[in-house]
């Protein structure tokens, strides 16, 4: 999709789509005005009817504009399809709405037989937010509802539209191209994320996870530089308890290395951390059968590291990142890891494992040990780590839990900003309690009570040495249903953090 951001009269307009507002009090957009001047008033004419109440999720088409009564609108404008939208209680518009309008007016969109739409919104403000901030969630909530995941489909969508404006009757402003500048390279990396995850586990296995991220290096050559361990090299720094959820697979793990360098090498990174089992049975542990498809989606903490570190490249962030992929998959086999085996961590501890389902953070202990290397300012992990986050947040926001709280109050106010919300739950010395062992240093499951805390907690044990946060997303990743697929979550909110530590928090030395 082809995204610009113009001034632009309606007159211009000759084809496709032009989408316009009402609100609730019956009144128009400023563009909405314009047209409705030249063309007899037909917009006006209609919200008196009382059909169109102009509520956010409202809408009308229209079809065949009359002649237009002013010379500056050409007839040919009749050709034009209109969209009217619903746009609230102009005072009270939130960013949340805003995003609500664009969604909806970029569905509808994609439904016509157009090749073109322009959407003259970008008028739309709230009360808290600039003009920078307001257009890129407008933009990010367009391509969020233009995405589709079609590669192994035999019949395609068949939606034309090719090109999206956003129009304005004034100038952009310099903040709101920013916007869109920001927008497009967030969207970009949500679109990698989402597809990613949305790929069919046989496609996407650990070697698929490094050789896009190789792809990648050759992509941003001067600005990404990737390793990729294998698993001999894993085995030499210790990491057995990564190793023991790989081994049960044909498919070999990969603890794989992204450093992006958008500042000088003195400056400490801030090292994101993504859980990437590609296919999680539960091993040994086998799960229920019921909705094990979506078990691939058990990458999305991994996808979600990828595509921040290709909006990160696009915008050339003003800072150090490294992203690190801790990618397996998660078989039952006769090498497979037995409930009551006990392993040895990469930081010396070790580990009785009591349910090989609770794989993710076996993997992470051991890249979370890893990145100590890095010296980082900062190390955030995000992983679909526990049933037990969805039952208590469900889809709408993900949980945070760390042992630094001006860091995890900086992600919740990055959620809140982007739209792409947390919830923090406790991290209390009570529950590492429940984890432990007769017969180790821990054990990797805590019992069924306060399961995501118990969960993070286990990974607390190996973060010591640097400020952490730990991000479970394993109910914002991906729905389920008729809408199944990726969301491209926390991208969003990830990326708008690493923002405000360029604008707002500069990196400690």
């Amino acid at each position: 999709m082809d995204y610009t951001l113009k001034q632009q009269s309606p007159a211009a307009v000759r084809q496709g789509l032009m989408i316009i507002g009402a609100y609730e009090d019956l009144s128009l957009t400023t563009a909405a005005t314009e047209l409705d001047k030249a063309h007899h008033g037909i917009f006006s004419a209609y919200l008196k009817t009382g059909d169109f109440k102009g509520k956010i999720g409202d809408s009308q088409l229209f079809y065949n504009l009359p002649e237009a009564t002013t010379k500056n609108l050409a007839t040919k404008n009749s050709a034009v399809r209109v969209l009217l939208m619903g746009c609230g209680k102009r005072e009270q518009l939130s960013l949340a709405d805003i995003r609500k309008i664009y969604r909806a007016a970029a569905q509808k969109a994609a439904k016509l037989a157009i090749t073109h739409a322009h959407n003259y919104l970008t008028e739309l403000s709230t009360e808290h937010d600039d003009a920078q901030t307001v257009l890129r969630a407008a933009m990010i909530a367009s391509a969020e509802a233009l995405y589709r995941f079609e590669e192994y489909k035999s019949e395609k969508n068949k939606s034309t539209l090719q090109k999206y404006t956003f129009a304005s009757l004034t100038k952009p402003s310099a903040a709101q191209q920013q916007g869109l500048d920001e927008a497009l390279a967030i969207s970009k990396g949500m679109a990698l994320t989402r597809d990613l995850s949305n790929l069919p586990p046989n496609i996407c296995h650990p070697s698929y996870l490094a050789q896009r991220a190789q792809q990648l290096q050759k992509h941003y050559s001067k600005q990404l530089k990737v390793q990729v361990l294998s698993e001999a090299e894993m085995k030499k720094l210790g990491m057995g308890a990564f190793l023991a959820v790989s081994q049960g697979s044909a498919q070999p793990g990969k603890l794989i290395v992204m450093e992006y360098q958008g500042t000088s090498k003195t400056r400490k990174p801030i090292v994101l951390v993504g859980k990437g089992i590609t296919f999680d049975t539960g091993g040994i542990s086998l799960k229920p059968g019921p909705a094990m498809d979506e078990m691939k989606f058990d990458m999305c903490g991994a996808a979600s590291v990828f595509g921040t570190m290709v909006a990160c490249c696009e915008m050339g962030i003003g800072l150090n990142v490294v992203g690190i992929i801790a990618a397996a998959e998660n078989m039952p086999s006769g090498a497979a890891t037995r409930p009551g085996d006990i392993v040895r961590t990469m930081n010396g501890t070790t580990v009785e494992i009591l349910n090989t389902d609770a794989e993710g953070r076996l993997v992470l202990c051991d890249a979370l040990s890893y990145v100590e290397r890095f010296k980082p300012d900062t190390v955030i992990d995000i992983a679909t780590l526990t049933g037990a986050c969805v039952i208590a947040l469900g889809k709408v926001a993900s949980g945070v839990l760390g042992n630094d709280q001006a860091l995890i109050d900086s992600l919740l106010d990055a959620g809140q900003r982007s739209g792409d919300r947390l919830w923090q739950l406790p991290l209390w010395d009570e529950y590492k309690k429940q984890l432990k062992s007769p017969f180790a240093d821990l054990a990797n499951i805590g019992g069924r009570d306060a399961g995501t805390i118990t969960a993070a907690a286990f990974l607390a044990h190996f973060t010591e040495k640097y400020r952490w946060a730990h991000l479970d997303i394993a109910g914002t990743a991906w729905h389920s249903g008729n809408d199944k697929g990726a969301t491209g979550r926390p991208v969003p909110l990830l990326t708008q953090y690493l923002l405000d530590r360029v604008h707002d928090h500069p990196t400690k030395s």
